[in-house]
């Protein structure tokens, strides 16, 4: 599939936003400056981008525990997350959500999630709502491998291929369940095969290389906006990191380790900008461009306040505050 100039431009920025976001956030959360857990996208850019290129505002993804990378690229505001990461009350969730847990429904982003598989349940319900309401939304629905073993991942695969919802259930494969391979907790060498059980298509790419992943992408989100079902799209693809910051990955081989890293999706896709028409000017305008917003969302962050003591409990629900409250 040809791709214009400015489609390029477009996955190279997101690319490009994901990578530098997640280099900063690794530094800030090593400095001390992040609380809690961060579960790094580097190396995995490739697979949120050419998705996300092909959806519009109004469709909505579902997202991991792993989603920043999935939550840049539909274009989420890079002030307010890097500020919920900060635990500041100018974030997303007013900084008492944190890394795990940042939605912007105003971009269709329904939502990180600490819970492995919990977004295939909420994409169903999503799915439904689109298909209940006649329109032509798309939701995407972003996973891990290990999550396909899940009864979430089955019961959701089964009802909106039942119901043919306009879902596109995207398995980022990156070959670990946290520590432990696909190789050891899967019998089956591709997850898409897992796709003929319901009757829909099962699609295996090289996630690290973004114009693969865009062009598969692309067919199953228009088929979904057709009517036509659902999609199980598999993106072989690998994290650079361990599992979360703090985890030295030492279960992955170190030959493993140098093959991925040789197949870094950004340089391979700067490479490609070359070869088609970007000159290395380009490329650095880019670049320069990402850093400036980035730095931008870093001192916006640091110059935001943390919420005050006495909103502790707002915008948070749970059985015990209810009864608090209510004494």
């Amino acid at each position: 599939m040809k791709m214009n100039k400015q489609i390029l431009k477009d996955m190279y920025l997101r690319m490009r936003r994901i990578r530098e976001f997640e280099v900063k956030a690794q530094n800030l959360f090593a400095e001390g400056k992040i609380p809690g857990f961060v579960h790094l996208y580097i190396g995995e850019e490739a697979v949120a981008t050419g998705v996300s290129v092909c959806l519009r505002d109004d469709d909505f993804i579902t997202s991991t525990h792993r989603g920043h990378g999935h939550i840049v690229a539909k274009g989420g505001d890079l002030r307010f997350m890097m500020a919920e990461l900060f635990g500041k009350e100018s974030g997303y969730c007013k900084g008492k959500g944190g890394s795990m847990h940042i939605a912007d429904r105003t971009k269709g982003i329904l939502g990180a999630n600490g819970i492995v598989g919990a977004g295939q349940n909420i994409a169903v319900g999503a799915g439904l709502s689109c298909s209940y309401r006649q329109t032509d939304q798309v939701c995407v629905c972003f996973f891990g491998d290990a999550s396909t073993n899940q009864g979430t991942f089955h019961e959701s695969m089964n009802l909106a291929s039942i119901w043919k919802l306009p879902i596109v259930f995207v398995c980022e494969n990156n070959y670990y369940g946290i520590s432990m391979s696909q190789a050891r907790h899967q019998a089956i060498k591709d997850i898409a095969d897992r796709g003929a059980s319901y009757g829909i298509p099962g699609i295996a790419v090289d996630g690290n290389d973004v114009t693969a992943v865009y062009e598969a992408a692309n067919e199953a989100i228009a088929r979904a906006r057709k009517g036509l079902g659902p999609t199980l799209l598999e993106c072989k693809t690998y994290r650079h990191r361990g599992h979360f910051e703090g985890d030295a990955g030492l279960y992955k081989p170190t030959e493993e380790q140098k093959e991925w890293l040789a197949k870094d999706p950004l340089p391979r896709f700067s490479s490609f900008l070359l070869e088609n028409g970007f000159s290395e000017k380009d490329v650095a305008d880019l670049d320069k461009t990402v850093a400036d917003e980035i730095a931008e969302a870093i001192r916006f962050a640091d110059e935001s306040a943390y919420p005050a003591v006495e909103k502790t409990v707002e915008d948070v629900y749970s059985d015990i505050i209810e009864e608090v409250r209510s004494r």
